[in-house]
This record gives structure tokens, sequence and C-alpha cells, in this order.
């Protein structure tokens, strides 16, 4: 029984949350909706942060379970790349979930509370780190980090485009359910977009890849030839 009230308190949170976040939930409203008592809030989680910050935990592991996001050894690192992002496209547009988890962690990006750091910790961190160890291998042997970083942002930010920019992309493209097969076409040109351009960066070299770099080496360039240029105008 009281295991009971305690799920029906988190997914009545989850939904409040999602709806008008964090500050402007009221105990009162989702205890309502769970039909349990005012003070269940307190006896189980504490306090409303302590509930937010459960509600949080639960929507993470219930994706989690569903897509694990695991590296395999045994593949290449461009497989590697493909399945990381097919995997988190289905954990972030996954259509079997309550609607309130997507919603809930896109208004956590943009609106963070104090359970964010936690939430980093112990879930963003990891996956951002199978990330960039990815597309580390993908660059060279000993890439530039910031090179890295941007190459991973940049594949992360393809993917959230489809989950956080939702009702713009409704309005353009008048698509509002992600199917299987569309997750699915939306991954492998994520992937192929991705790994393409990781091949060109590595083709032109890591540091000749850094725009602020190369920017800095074509300025030395210039003024290094300018005495020379002086010198033959002077010799004729």
């Amino acid at each position: 029984m009281a295991e009971a009230a305690r799920e029906r308190l988190i997914n009545a949170a989850g939904e409040v949350f999602a709806e008008v976040g964090f500050r402007a939930a009221t105990v009162r409203d989702i205890c309502t909706r769970a039909g349990v008592n005012i003070a269940s809030v307190n006896y189980y989680f504490g306090d409303k942060a302590g509930l937010y910050t459960e509600v949080l935990r639960y929507t993470h592991a219930v994706a989690r379970e569903r897509y694990p996001l695991e590296r395999d050894p045994g593949v290449s690192s461009e497989e590697s790349l493909r399945r990381f992002v097919r995997t988190f496209m289905m954990k972030i547009l996954d259509q079997g979930r309550p609607a309130w988890h997507g919603k809930l962690m896109a208004r956590e990006m943009v609106e963070p509370t104090t359970a964010l750091d936690e939430i980093v910790s112990s879930t963003i961190r990891p996956t951002w780190d199978m990330l960039t160890s990815v597309v580390g291998e993908l660059l060279a042997r000993r890439p530039d980090e910031a090179i890295v970083r941007d190459c991973a942002a940049s594949v992360m930010g393809q993917c959230l485009l489809f989950c956080h920019c939702r009702p713009v992309i409704e309005r353009l493209f008048t698509e509002r359910r992600y199917s299987h097969e569309q997750i699915m076409r939306l991954s492998e040109h994520i992937a192929n977009f991705s790994i393409e351009s990781i091949r060109n960066l590595r083709a032109r070299g890591s540091r000749s890849a850094d725009p602020t770099r190369a920017g800095v080496q074509r300025s030395r360039t210039r003024r290094a030839s300018v005495p020379k240029r002086r010198a033959r105008a002077g010799g004729t």
C-alpha cells in the first residue's frame, strides 16, 4: 500500500513538474492528483525538492533500463558512434514512456534546479564521457581536447534538437509523432553527417582544424613574409 502511494506520488509529481515547472508546482496539487494525504510528500521524500529529485532519478532509471548506453569493445569506433546515436535518439524520443518524461528533462535543461548537479554527475556525465571517448578515437590518437569536445557537442546537439525543439519542428514539418522508422532514419543521418565531418577534420589534422590556431598561423606567416618583400623591393 505504501509503495503504491509512493509510486502514485512520483507519477503525479512528474506530470505537474513537466506542466508548470518545479517552482510553480504545489505539493497540494501533486497530492490531489496522486490521491494521497498532503503530508505524504514529507513522509516519503522530505519536501518538494526531495520529491523532484526522486522524480528525476526515476525517469532516468526508466530510460537507462530500456535503452542502456553501453559500448561494445568488439566494434569499430564508427559503429560505436552509430550505436550511440541510435540508442540516444530512442531514449529521448521514446513514445513508450509517459509524455512527461521528456518534457520534464527539457524543462530542467532550460530551468535548472539544485537537482541538476546530481543528474549531471550520475547520468549525463557518463553518457558524455562515452561519447567523447568514441569521438576522440575517430579524430586521432592524440586529438585536441577542445576539438573533441566541440565535435561531441555537435553530435549531441543534433540529437537534442529533435527533442527540445519539438514544438517548432511540428510547425515546420507537421510531424507530431516520431515513428520507429523515422527515429532510425534520423539517427542514420546524424551518424553519417557526424562521421563524415569528423573524417574531414582528421584528414586536415587537429591543429589546422582549429580556426583560431589556423588564423594565428596565417597571421604569423603574413608577418614573416613582409620583410622579405620589402627586402626584394629595396634591392631592385
